[in-house]
């Protein structure tokens, strides 16, 4: 698979790879919002963009629970 996504997609991306190594669980939705000074909308949004595009999934009503589809050659470095 060759993703195709946007520079902020890949950082999304990038940083829930890079918060799974470092605290061994998925990043929250604060966690987001922190991090790109974004609204939760804006996350919730994205997460579902990104989940659309096969890129991560979900499972519903857990939190914590974003599962990674690419592996690590196929992201972007995290800004």
């Amino acid at each position: 698979m060759n993703p195709n996504f946007t520079h902020k997609q890949g950082q999304y991306l990038a940083l829930i790879y890079h918060f799974e190594k470092v605290n061994r669980k998925s990043p929250s939705h604060k966690d987001f919002q922190i991090y790109f000074d974004a609204y939760p909308s804006s996350v919730n949004s994205m997460l579902k963009t990104l989940e659309s595009k096969g890129y991560i999934s979900k499972e519903a009503g857990k939190a914590r629970s974003i599962t990674l589809l690419l592996s690590k050659d196929q992201l972007p470095d995290l800004a």
